[in-house]
């Protein structure tokens, strides 16, 4: 837009040059290469990876599922600071892994914990601009990827990380399927309520942002817009910038109160924290609550010290308790 704004203003021509193809080539050459052969290949490794998956993740609610999707949203904004960005991307590297496949295996473990299941899919888009020819093009080619994850209490992070590298590496390799096609290809059963295969999405961005740039005689910068729609139950967007992450949980208001994504954001960074200083750590022993909850639920939950008779039994108690509320409830399990 900078360029050719610039030579437009000028008299110039575009200096642009000019496409090899354009956009409906390549939706010509999607259809001829997904045929066949490459088809059938594609279709195999996913049935095989997704053979037996769940088809919801039942995470916690704050209000019934409604029968039918409303897809009304909202968000949460937070930031990872620099130093523990910094301590996951030594771990990532490490491991020979990415930052993407670390944040996403903690992400993953939040949604086991919270889910209290092991069997976990996630959906990440990918740019699937694969080939140097679609590289400068305008067009819609992102690909949504379901990754599945199996958490074991018993494995620590750095085996999950392993696990999620072999599964990312090899969705990177069968991406070409479009997911609309591989959700008719398993004939999963649909439902209005909620989305096929994936509820839940994760991605990582690192595109430089443009944030304000000029034009021969405007300025421009960005506007925050009202934002009130939300495609999935749950998406944690993250971003990096400069030394550390700025992320957004958007989440469907008809689910979730805000309250509860708040609480969940802190459960994430705190996660993430556990990981970072111990590793090799059980999955189930990985610290999850805030300082503040840990006091909440130890010491005020638990503060029920309450005045009797000492020189009572509690037969006698309980005898004179009968007299007072007679028709009252005495005992419930």
């Amino acid at each position: 837009l900078k360029l050719l704004y610039e030579a437009f203003t000028q008299g110039k021509e575009s200096p642009l040059s000019e496409l090899q193809i354009q956009y409906a080539d390549f939706a010509a050459w999607q259809r001829q290469y997904l045929s066949g052969k490459r088809l059938d290949e594609l279709l195999l490794y996913w049935r095989e990876k997704l053979a037996n998956a769940p088809s919801l993740l039942e995470l916690p609610t704050d209000s019934p599922r409604p029968l039918v999707q409303t897809f009304k949203g909202n968000y949460i904004n937070f930031e990872i600071d620099a130093k523990l960005t910094k301590a996951l991307s030594g771990l990532s590297k490490k491991s020979r892994g990415t930052l993407f496949m670390s944040l996403y295996a903690a992400f993953a473990i939040l949604l086991s914990k919270y889910s209290s299941k092991e069997d976990i899919i996630i959906g990440s888009p990918i740019a699937n601009r694969n080939r140097s020819q679609i590289e400068p093009l305008i067009g819609f080619f992102v690909n949504t990827l379901a990754l599945r994850a199996k958490i074991s209490g018993k494995d620590n992070f750095t085996q999950l990380l392993e696990q999620v590298k072999k599964t990312t590496l090899e969705a990177y390799d069968h991406q070409d399927l479009p997911f609309e096609k591989l959700v008719d290809e398993l004939n999963i059963e649909r439902s209005s309520g909620y989305n096929p295969l994936v509820q839940v999405m994760f991605a990582l961005q690192n595109a430089e942002e443009t944030g304000d740039f000029e034009l021969p005689g405007l300025k421009l910068s960005y506007l925050e817009s009202e934002h009130n729609i939300a495609k999935f139950d749950l998406t944690l967007d993250m971003y990096e910038i400069e030394d550390r992450i700025r992320a957004r949980f958007e989440y469907k208001t008809d689910l979730f109160d805000k309250s509860t994504i708040e609480r969940m954001t802190g459960h994430y960074k705190m996660l993430l924290k556990s990981i970072a200083k111990n590793p090799g750590r059980k999955i189930s022993e990985l610290e999850m609550l805030t300082q503040e909850e840990r006091h909440k639920i130890l010491v005020e939950f638990n503060d029920t010290k309450a005045d009797y008779p000492k020189d009572k039994c509690i037969h006698e108690l309980f005898e004179e308790q009968v007299e007072k509320t007679p028709d009252a409830v005495a005992v419930v399990f």
